[in-house]
């Protein structure tokens, strides 16, 4: 079984940027996607960002994309999520996924999600 651990939430404000990492454990790590995603106090969990094994495919939200950047480093186990011009609407508690396959499917189960990192932007 797969283990998560994200870092790098924080406090920030409109404007500012702030990467999360997730390091994975287990020496399956490069032939999975893995994805990113978020839930805001009151609101259901939802999809930020997804990148396939090879780090070649990437998968963001409309509200995401043009400001968030998803990467890995297979040799690190790690996957990363640059997040720039952050908004207070992005305030949320973010989560890194393991994903089932080598792509991003919508439709597919989560293998095992992280603990979670708690982003706030101030206005």
């Amino acid at each position: 079984q797969v283990q998560l651990v994200e870092s790098g939430g924080g406090l920030v404000q409109a404007g500012d940027s702030l990467r999360l990492s997730c390091a994975a454990s287990g020496r399956t790590f490069s032939i999975y996607a893995m994805g990113w995603f978020r839930q805001a106090p009151g609101k259901e969990r939802e999809f930020v960002a997804a990148i396939s094994w090879s780090g070649s495919s990437t998968y963001y939200a409309d509200s995401v994309k043009g400001r968030f950047t998803i990467s890995r480093d297979n040799a690190k186990n790690t996957v990363y999520l640059q997040m720039s011009s952050l908004k207070p609407e992005d305030t949320a508690v973010y989560y890194c996924a393991a994903l089932p396959g080598r792509y991003y499917y919508p439709s597919a189960a989560v293998r095992a999600w992280g603990q979670g990192t708690q982003v706030t932007v101030s206005s």
